[in-house]
């Protein structure tokens, strides 16, 4: 199985159940692990046959920039649903975490794996 990576990808939208987090944008860290369709750019070195991952933070970043969500679950399950079907991946592996959230540490945040490994 072929899998690019992308980590420590920041991205900014509305996150949590306190009210201002519903009206203050907060930036988040993102590690995402996407295993590929299948290995042709490999072979071609085409990026026709790649997965841009340029794209795929761009797209992420679009989706979140016009939605709010309260828990990092489900916006964790929503980016996982969104390169299972947008980018065709097989399987991924999202990880989301609040930066600063609460005191004395440095992010909290959650993992998940949707999909199937080859």
């Amino acid at each position: 199985m072929d899998i690019i990576f992308l980590r420590e990808l920041k991205v900014t939208t509305l996150i949590g159940v306190y009210e201002w987090e519903k009206r203050v944008p907060q930036t988040l860290q993102l590690d995402l692990d996407i295993a590929l369709p299948d290995s042709r750019a490999c072979q071609t070195d085409n990026i026709d046959d790649a997965l841009d991952y340029a794209k795929v933070a761009q797209h992420i970043q679009t989706v979140l920039s016009a939605g709010h969500f309260s828990l990092l679950e489900t916006l964790a399950e929503h980016i996982a649903q969104i390169i299972l079907k947008d980018f065709n991946a097989p399987w991924v592996k999202v990880s989301i975490a609040k930066l600063q959230a609460i005191r004395n540490c440095r992010m909290v945040g959650v993992s998940i794996e949707r999909g199937q490994v080859k």
